[in-house]
């Protein structure tokens, strides 16, 4: 399954990991173990402002299946559970959050040499349907997806997009929104490794003529440390720092300043991932 084009939500993904993965003005903590037999489990707590919150995540494998639970303070139950391979060159994940029993979805994906698609029903008595198709090759890809929404009979979402990736730089343009936005990034890999990375990423919102434009990039200082940094045209200035402080244990401190506003107070998270 991993010579096609990929997934239709992989265009762009390596740009948007790149200017908002582990970015955080929150403080956060997070401890999580593993087993031999295949079980994660992963406590987190989250403080922002005033308010503090938490969940209680477990992760089970066993062959070709994967069980996700996670239970947070406002004692909602959400569970996913991944099949592999149950019909040839296909994955399937179920999910599902109690007590809202109408948040249940179940998702098809099917995997094609030059070709993935996509299928998304909601469980519920007025299901919304997703449709994605990619078509290219890992190079070069081309994929299209959609939403509708079966209670009023009218599409929620359109989006399309295409990608060349290359041993050391990819590019991507998406226009979303039902064509109200077009975003186009580019990464560019500064060693062999792709530890290090620049990143360049521009929207414009067609409806209210907005530009945004945005830089950044990642540099690894050395194998235990990494640092990022992105800002955009409306002086939002974002940088974080990552240290693995014993094996599998990282250390992440982040924050975020609008550079036009310096009177302001900034904003600083805190992150703490302990893996033994």
């Amino acid at each position: 399954m991993g010579k096609g084009p990929g997934l239709f939500s992989d265009i762009g993904k390596k740009a948007k990991d790149l200017l908002t993965k582990d970015y955080s003005s929150d403080q956060k903590f997070s401890v999580s173990t593993y087993s031999d037999a295949g079980v994660a489990l992963t406590s987190t707590a989250v403080k922002k402002g005033g308010l503090s919150t938490g969940d209680v995540a477990t992760q089970f494998k066993y062959k070709n299946t994967v069980i996700d639970v996670k239970v947070d303070t406002d004692s909602n139950i959400s569970t996913t559970i991944t099949f592999t391979e149950v019909l040839p060159s296909t994955k399937t994940i179920a999910s599902f959050k109690v007590p809202n029993y109408n948040s249940g979805k179940l998702e098809v994906q099917y995997f094609h040499d030059h070709a993935t698609f996509t299928t998304a029903i909601g469980l519920n008595q007025s299901p919304g349907i997703d449709v994605s198709a990619t078509i290219g090759t890992p190079s070069i890809a081309f994929g299209a997806e959609a939403g509708y929404d079966t209670t009023s009979g009218n599409f929620a979402k359109y989006t399309a997009g295409i990608s060349v990736t290359k041993p050391d730089s990819s590019a991507a343009i998406i226009l979303g929104d039902k064509g109200d936005t077009i975003r186009a990034s580019y990464v560019h890999h500064l060693d062999q490794f792709k530890k290090s990375a620049a990143v360049g990423e521009i929207t414009r919102r067609f409806s209210t003529n907005e530009n945004t434009f945005t830089v950044g990039g990642s540099y690894a200082v050395d194998h235990l440390t990494v640092v990022k940094a992105k800002l955009n045209n409306h002086g939002r200035l974002g940088a974080l720092l990552q240290h693995e402080v014993i094996p599998k244990s990282i250390l992440t401190i982040s924050g975020e300043v609008d550079t036009k506003a310096l009177d302001k107070n900034p904003r600083f998270g805190l992150a703490i991932a302990l893996k033994p």
